[in-house]
């Protein structure tokens, strides 16, 4: 066994009954191993973080159906090597010493543009191909809607605990270098931590302890060694990718359910991983209008605020700025009344269309719009007690005149007293 090449490519398993994790789609009920076995593979896109088994996934499908596989990666190729491919696939399903459709699978599907993946859809539709796809984005993003109506998303997980631990002992008896090194496993909790689900960077990890121990001495695996060999801890945090989206959800809905503590966490997760602060203040503006709004007002004066100060002290100091303003957001009442309010009063101008305004609430700077009416009755609200008078200030047809109700938090109430008062006493 040639020692160059990688523990992770030398331990790619080539069955089904090799692969480690997936259950729910290669396990004795799963989707994909079902199509296996009947033979009838349809197309379809595996959605998955790093070294997951997209692409083995992909490769076992081909070796145990028994036809053809091409491979592209969208970072190499355009529209003219997809043509090539395509021609060949054709060429073969049309052969009689073929029993399948050939396979054409595209690793970073997401990277491929409009035009290239136009250019699949022929193919896919025809039945001239199989499209497996694999992608770490999220396919209805980065995938075009014609294409994925053509191919199911898989999702692949990242591998848990007992995955990993499965691997690591496969890694240690199975390959054919390392089984024959003596290892000592005192702990793998950093090890199952620094490879974060990802199949080949515990691989990887495994590979540089051993290749760092001299021969002759035991292989030791324990949290010391481990984090001394990687020297760092980098997170495991794409700012482009589909766990951006994740943790600023996590972030946003931790705040929404009044979590200081999670907040912060998710803060720190984006903090450590190189998310662009304005970024997260702009969230924390949006979130302060949108799930505390009126219940707090302040919380909007303080984003923004944060938004501001973000600006003027830079980094890494402004991470004790964002911090402070997740804390308090997290602290403050909630109520999503504006939001709703907005949502509910262009649902009603979509159903009603552009009824015209009140001749009364219309200005008249001219003598011929003052003749046709405008402005005539309006009631100057200063004019009258407490500078209220009751008046008509929608159009006619509109079907719902409630677009606001108050959130039941001291702030809005009081505002709904005041309302009701004023409707009950005020001048007609």
């Amino acid at each position: 066994m040639n020692r160059n090449i990688p523990l992770a490519e030398r331990l790619r398993p080539t069955s089904l009954d090799d692969y480690i994790g997936q259950k729910h789609l290669v396990g004795p009920d799963g989707i994909i191993r079902k199509m296996i076995e009947t033979g009838r593979v349809n197309s379809f896109i595996l959605w998955g973080p790093p070294g997951v088994g997209k692409t083995t996934l992909a490769k076992i499908i081909a070796a145990q159906i028994e036809v053809p596989f091409y491979t592209l990666s969208a970072v190499t190729s355009g529209v003219k090597e997809v043509r090539e491919v395509l021609q060949r696939c054709e060429a073969d399903s049309k052969s009689i010493f073929i029993k399948g459709r050939p396979i054409l699978f595209i690793d970073e599907i997401h990277r491929f543009n409009k035009s290239q993946q136009d250019s699949l859809l022929g193919a896919v539709e025809k039945g001239t191909v199989t499209l497996v796809g694999a992608t770490t984005e999220n396919p209805s993003f980065e995938v075009i809607r014609p294409l994925l109506s053509r191919a199911q998303v898989y999702t692949l997980k990242s591998l848990g605990k007992d995955d990993l631990e499965e691997l690591l002992d496969r890694a240690i008896t199975k390959d054919e270098i390392l089984n024959k090194r003596e290892f000592e496993i005192r702990s793998d909790k950093a090890l199952l931590r620094h490879a974060g689900g990802d199949a080949r960077k515990l691989l990887n990890i495994i590979d540089l302890v051993e290749q760092s121990t001299p021969d002759g001495e035991p292989v030791v695996i324990d949290d010391d060694i481990v984090t001394a060999r990687l020297q760092e801890n980098p997170a495991a945090y794409d700012r482009n990718g589909e766990m951006h989206y994740d943790i600023i959800s996590a972030f946003i809905k931790s705040i929404r359910g009044s979590d200081p503590q999670a907040a912060v966490y998710w803060l720190a997760r984006m903090v450590a991983g190189g998310e662009d602060p304005a970024f997260i203040a702009r969230r924390l503006v949006i979130l302060a209008a949108e799930d505390i709004g009126l219940a707090n007002p302040n919380a909007l004066l303080l984003a923004n605020a944060t938004f501001d100060a973000l600006n003027k002290i830079g980094w890494p100091e402004g991470r004790i700025i964002l911090s402070e303003c997740a804390i308090y957001l997290a602290n403050s009442p909630k109520s999503n009344s504006a939001y709703v309010a907005i949502g509910a009063a262009l649902d009603e101008v979509k159903n009603t269309g552009d009824l015209p305004v009140p001749l009364h609430l219309r200005n008249a700077p001219t003598k011929l719009m003052a003749d046709l009416g405008y402005h005539e009755g309006y009631k100057y609200a200063h004019d009258y007690k407490g500078n209220y008078v009751k008046q008509k200030y929608l159009p006619e047809g509109v079907s719902n005149d409630q677009f606001w109700s108050p959130g039941d938090n001291p702030a809005e109430l009081k505002m709904k007293q005041r309302l009701d008062s004023l409707n009950h006493g005020g001048a007609e």
